[in-house]
């Protein structure tokens, strides 16, 4: 049940997204600093790493709202609207994925689409499956 007024609903999402867009942007430096420009020039690494991240946290998230429920409306918005939603990033995956078509890249654009999608579905499969198992 929702017992949030719609203030305290936003308030969780405002913060959870300043956090995950924060995290999102460490993460980004964090990955160039280690990979080089080079690479993330040539390849969206980062990008690629935070959506399959944050698809595996968004998979443990609904696995422990499904079997525990406590506070679920509130850690749903928290955790899965605001810091998920701010850290994963669907559009510059999108950006990229177009640029990558542009430049003329398509075995390129096909190989980073298709990795992605199905990275993020096996993240969050892997995350429902680990709350599943936990007892």
């Amino acid at each position: 049940m929702n017992n949030l007024s719609p203030f305290a609903a936003t308030i969780n999402v405002a913060l959870g997204g300043a956090a995950g867009a924060a995290l999102r942007y460490q993460a980004g430096r964090g990955i160039t600093h280690w990979l080089g420009i080079p690479a993330v020039t040539a390849f969206p690494w980062a990008t690629l790493s935070v959506n399959v991240i944050g698809s595996l946290a968004m998979g443990l998230l609904a696995g422990y709202l499904a079997r525990y429920g406590q506070g679920g409306e509130q850690w749903r918005l928290l955790i899965g609207v605001g810091l998920l939603g701010g850290f994963t990033t669907f559009s510059a995956f999108s950006l990229e994925l177009m640029l990558l078509i542009e430049r003329g890249q398509s075995a390129t654009a096909l190989f980073y689409g298709l990795i992605s999608v199905i990275a993020g579905l096996i993240g969050l499969y892997v995350g429902l499956i680990i709350m599943r198992l936990a007892a």
